[in-house]
């Protein structure tokens, strides 16, 4: 892409109403811009974060045998009836709105009650089972007050899987398995080594279920975490935890902020026995599916990446969910001999599968380089006159600072021989 071509612009200023580092920095690179409190719009290069993270997340899915489908919005108010989770005193987030053909109507907060449903469809016997479906899908949630940027909004994406089995050894081990997967998405996407599995509520289907939480300064949760032995509890179940299970004491937890990026739990029988999804076991017996949920934020993960990695010049992207991993920058592009070499350099990267951004734009070194490092894109590669009469480039690391003059041999070198690019 050619950065004179793309229709956003970057800010100096962030918003005065923004105060969540995510938002202000995603607002000034021209990743989002902010409708309304809540709701964001994603702009060409936010959307190609989004995209690519939700990749990652589409990739562990399927590893662990999900089925994508993709489920309404629009949610049907008998259904949510039969669990008891439609009336406002009960779940007090629903978007509601009235049909002109009468009646009322949701907009779907999560997706247990209807993806039961459809299940009563296609399962039958204990042959039918195990398996594991999932969506990313927009969700709708009414927040009393929408804030931290991205991480807490209105209208938002989310993955949600869920595991229908037939017993609860087959439930014990889709739950590692997606536990594992988490892990590794979290890994991929640049904050595994702040992330942590930590012990949260199991509600009314489990002693416990499980938080991905992300320990960062900007985080709204507290979490008691010990680095060492990988161990986490959130604040809320401290004292219902016996830490000696566990194999930690009280000492070794260090108090955190932190900010919840993912949850998975197990959620019985509840919702199958509520709407009637059931299977025959090998005896005849009918019996309720065991099932569980399992959740990630993709907004929430993307703005949890920016709070976290982010530095006093602007936003790092992991290379796996950075926009473009090249961004090229055309210093003296009016001297056709160094525009015919930028020109040269942008296919050649094209050619190779490298994904650039072209700053051919006509404005000031300073600017360039300003609005380089608030993109925050992986590598910076700079094409100049005084490069061209070197027969080199400069080659910056955004996450490092590192700074390398490089041949155009040693570059391409570089970047073929990169697996991220």
């Amino acid at each position: 892409m050619r950065q004179s071509k793309l229709f956003t612009k970057t800010k100096r200023e962030a918003p005065a109403d923004e105060v969540a580092k995510n938002a202000q920095l995603l607002i000034r690179a021209g990743y989002i811009y902010k409708n309304m409190a809540g709701a964001y719009s994603f702009l060409p290069l936010g959307l190609r974060v989004i995209e690519k993270i939700n990749r990652i997340i589409r990739e562990e899915m399927n590893a662990i045998g999900g089925q994508e489908l993709y489920m309404p919005s629009l949610q049907d108010p008998e259904l949510w009836k039969k669990t008891d989770r439609w009336s406002d005193e009960k779940v007090d987030v629903w978007f509601k709105s009235e049909l002109q053909a009468g009646g009322d109507i949701g907009f779907g907060w999560t997706h247990e009650e209807v993806v039961t449903d459809i299940m009563r469809q296609y399962v039958s016997s204990y042959k039918d089972l195990p398996f594991s479906a999932y969506q990313i899908q927009t969700k709708f949630r009414n927040e009393v007050r929408a804030k931290s940027g991205i991480m807490r909004t209105r209208e938002f994406w989310m993955k949600d899987l869920y595991s229908f089995a037939a017993t609860q050894e087959q439930h014990d081990a889709m739950y590692e398995a997606a536990a594992q997967a988490y892990e590794r998405i979290f890994d991929r996407i640049g904050i595994g080594e702040k992330t942590h599995k930590t012990f949260a509520s199991g509600g009314a289907f489990s002693k416990f279920s499980h938080e991905y939480q992300t320990l960062a300064e900007a985080g709204e949760d507290v979490v008691y975490v010990c680095e060492e032995k990988g161990i986490a509890v959130n604040e809320e179940v401290l004292e219902e935890v016996d830490l000696s299970e566990l194999g930690v004491t009280r000492e070794e937890l260090v108090k955190s902020k932190s900010i919840e990026v993912g949850n998975i739990f197990s959620l019985g029988t509840k919702f199958s026995e509520a709407i009637g999804l059931t299977f025959k076991d090998e005896t005849g017996e009918n019996c309720p599916v065991i099932m569980g949920s399992y959740g990630i934020g993709p907004a929430r993960s993307m703005g949890t990446v920016v709070d976290l990695l982010a530095d006093e010049k602007g936003i790092v992207w992991p290379e796996n969910i950075a926009p473009f991993a090249v961004h090229l920058v055309g210093l003296n592009l009016e001297d056709p001999e160094v525009n015919d070499w930028a020109e040269g350099v942008y296919n050649a990267f094209s050619d190779r599968g490298v994904e650039v951004l072209f700053d051919d734009r006509d404005l000031r070194p300073g600017e360039k380089f300003a609005d380089s490092d608030l993109l925050g894109l992986p590598y910076r590669v700079v094409v100049s006159r005084k490069g061209k009469e070197a027969g080199t480039f400069e080659v910056v690391t955004r996450k490092t600072g590192e700074v390398r003059n490089l041949t155009e041999e040693e570059m391409y070198a570089d970047f073929d021989n990169d697996p991220e690019t």
